[in-house]
């Protein structure tokens, strides 16, 4: 399969940039500020070209012709968890996504972010990144996507922005959901959790029989590693998990009660593969796990730009 180049912004831990890479697309550079996120790129794949440092001050125009500039601006801005002040927010890295695609000029762009973008209070600010960005000549697009609908055991909304060039966009749709349901979560996370030989690890499979909430508890602001405020624990519990925090092992044999996640069982709640490795301890690496975009969903979309931005290709060398 031929490959096309990509420039990431906001890159996190690399969920979305595992998606790229799963649709086809080659990293010039991905560019993240928090350094155990850095890290863990690094770690995972050390011949990308991490840059460390503050978007508002890297520079696109080296990057100018890529073929997708893609990324996971800051999602406190439009949250419903947050005030949702949008543009008065000093996080929200739309502006900074804007000026990118001028400098860099690429054949796509794809951002993500939470559902609460889509509320009626930031239909201006909507309307405006839309304007910007057909005045420098892309057709938009806006779509709500659902983690669960494209194999991710967990209902997860994300809102997903498409901007595709002018002469390109009549060659892309966005991705029909796959027709297979997802695992429960008693089912995805059964082997992790008899990892140390659990008695009730059986019992447990057969109660956590559902896809999981949303995981949340990945701000900066948020104390520790937990599964989020009352609701989303009351959320777990249904399930058979005590949402108060992570453990660092699956629970032991003789274990009564109700068991905690740890890392990698929330990693692969979200999507990562389990060969994926997260630098740091604990609260850090959950902080990069709960805000990634999950792999399948970003390597679904991604799929459709790549086959939108190679499909002229074909038609020429015909």
């Amino acid at each position: 399969m031929s490959h096309l180049s990509s420039l990431e912004i906001c890159a996190g831990a690399g969920g979305q940039a595992l998606g790229l890479e799963l649709a086809g697309f080659n990293h010039e550079a991905l560019v993240e500020i928090e350094p155990p996120a850095c890290s863990t790129l690094r770690l995972n794949r050390p011949k990308w070209n991490v840059i460390e440092g503050d978007l508002r001050l890297f520079d696109g125009t080296p990057f100018r012709g890529i073929d997708l500039l893609a990324g996971g601006v800051p999602c406190p801005p439009f949250s419903k968890a947050g005030k949702q002040l949008g543009s008065g927010d000093e996080r929200d890295l739309f502006p900074e996504a804007i000026r990118l695609v001028d400098e860099c000029r690429p054949r796509a762009v794809m951002l993500e972010n939470v559902r609460g973008l889509l509320d009626a209070v930031f239909g201006d600010y909507r309307n405006k990144v839309e304007k910007q960005l057909k005045k420098l000549g892309y057709q938009p697009g806006w779509k709500l996507l659902n983690a669960c609908d494209y194999g991710v055991s967990q209902l997860r909304p994300r809102v997903v922005f498409v901007g595709i060039r002018k002469d390109l966009a009549g060659q892309f749709e966005w991705p029909e959901p796959i027709r297979v349901q997802p695992p429960t979560v008693g089912e995805l996370l059964y082997d992790l959790m008899k990892m140390n030989g659990w008695q009730g690890a059986e019992r447990w499979r057969k109660q956590a029989n559902m896809i999981a909430p949303t995981l949340v508890g990945g701000s900066k602001k948020h104390g520790g590693p937990d599964l989020g405020p009352t609701r989303a624990r009351q959320a777990w519990a249904m399930l058979g998990v005590d949402g108060l925090g992570l453990w660092d092992d699956a629970p032991p044999r003789d274990f009564v009660g109700m068991p905690r996640l740890t890392t990698r069982m929330t990693a692969r709640i979200q999507g990562f593969p389990d060969d994926w490795q997260f630098f740091g301890k604990k609260t850090p690496v959950y902080r990069q796990i709960g805000n990634a975009f999950p792999s399948p969903v970003a390597a679904a979309v991604a799929g459709k730009i790549f086959a939108a931005l190679t499909v002229r290709r074909s038609f020429k060398a015909a």
